[in-house]
């Protein structure tokens, strides 16, 4: 057998944790040559080391669970997998801060922070997730109307640039690079700016008690409502979400109240006066709670505060106008997702482009986070973008080859 010297060099790298990539490896169809798997963040430099060398184009990978959000990459040589970097490095109960390597798991860090009853607000919105996958795609639930999304929660990062020279930012760590906040802008940036390999997050107490408040409306017109007067009330929610099965039918919107047992009881009385009769109480949440909706197609849609009645109605019209069924779920103050087969693909670009048509008298954005290769080739994943050319040049001072996730965020970046 021949010799292949960048994965020998990427074995050397990694202590023998990299091997030829197989069909699991492909990322959004696309397949790669490589895996390699560091066991710290020097073996991921040294990995990106390797790569820059041999000019392999990689993506990071946790628990793989979203893989198949974004456009999918121009190239791919190298998986860099972060399921060794699985530490809790530090977790100062004190101070409410945790840092935690790239590939913990959600679940698992929840479970440990829970024994100190401390919690890090970030919901797991797709079961399996990474803390690495969470800041690489802004990934944000229901508790992100109190305590904000990753990019709020977030301290500092380490993270390895595409030439393989470990960097830091924030707190926690003691070096910046090149002026950049970089733990707040790798957030959402789908791995295209570094790999991260750890992060530091703000936390919070865990309420000892807490009270689900939900109630059936009629249309969108309702859910406005509802939302403006929970919003509105004296009573402040952790969350307010809402499920809505098909466009233009029901809804169900859902406040999370949490707090001392007093508390709870309290703003869950009042929460019950302000959303009005049919509303009921319950210990646990509702089943949906917390989960994106099914489909084929995930479109995550953005407004404005006050703009979930008039984003509710945009998406009727444009489900109308492309004759598909859409289910809508998420937060009702802002971030919400929409899930639609995608057996049409001129449908849903239709959907899509009415929606974005329409999208700015809610102040938001329309974007397909994931979508069969077909529905991908009829529709621009991302939409228009006004600060893209500020984007291009980030990425070019981060990676100047293009040699990080190529061409999986906007505009090719």
């Amino acid at each position: 057998m021949r010799a292949d010297p960048a994965l020998e060099a990427l074995a050397k790298a990694t202590g023998g944790y990299a091997a030829r990539a197989g069909e699991a490896d492909a990322v959004d169809g696309v397949p790669a040559a490589y895996v390699a798997e560091p066991g710290s963040a020097e073996e991921a430099a040294d990995v990106l080391r390797v790569a820059a060398e041999h000019d392999l184009a990689g993506v990071a990978r946790g628990g793989g669970t979203k893989l198949g959000w974004g456009v999918p990459p121009r190239r791919l040589d190298l998986v860099v997998d972060t399921r060794r970097l699985d530490r809790v490095v530090e977790h100062a109960a004190g101070d409410l801060v945790v840092v935690v390597q790239a590939g913990v798991r959600l679940a698992a860090l929840a479970e440990q922070l829970r024994a100190a009853r401390q919690l890090l607000a970030v919901d797991e919105v797709v079961p399996g997730s990474t803390v690495g996958g969470a800041v690489a795609t802004g990934m944000s639930g229901p508790r992100r109307l109190l305590h904000g999304g990753v990019r709020d929660l977030i301290l500092g990062a380490e993270l390895v640039r595409a030439d393989g020279v470990l960097a830091h930012s924030g707190g926690k760590v003691v070096k910046n690079v090149a002026g950049y906040d970089v733990a707040k802008l790798v957030c959402g940036s789908y791995g295209t700016l570094g790999v991260v390999t750890q992060a530091a997050f703000r936390l919070h107490p865990a309420a000892p008690a807490t009270a689900y408040v939900s109630v059936d409306v009629a249309g969108a017109g309702e859910v406005h409502a509802v939302a403006q007067r929970a919003l509105h009330a004296q009573f402040v929610p952790t969350a307010l979400d809402v499920d809505r099965p098909a466009a233009g039918g029901p809804a169900t919107v859902s406040l999370l109240i949490e707090g001392t047992a007093a508390g709870v009881d309290g703003r869950t009385r009042q929460a019950l006066g302000a959303l009005g009769g049919g509303a009921g109480v319950s210990a646990r949440p509702p089943r949906w709670w917390g989960r994106l909706p099914g489909g084929e197609v995930l479109v995550k849609l953005t407004s404005e505060l006050a703009g979930i009645g008039r984003l509710l109605d945009g998406v009727d019209r444009a489900a109308a106008e492309a004759g598909v069924e859409v289910a809508v779920r998420g937060s009702a103050a802002g971030v919400l997702h929409a899930g639609l087969p995608g057996a049409d693909p001129a449908a849903v670009a239709v959907f899509v482009d009415t929606l974005r048509g329409a999208a700015p008298a809610w102040c938001g954005s329309v974007v397909v986070l994931a979508a069969p290769p077909p529905v991908r080739a009829a529709v621009d994943s991302w939409g228009p973008v006004s600060s893209l050319e500020l984007m291009r040049r980030v990425k070019e001072q981060f990676d100047p080859g293009a040699r990080l996730a190529p061409g999986r965020f906007v505009g090719g970046i």
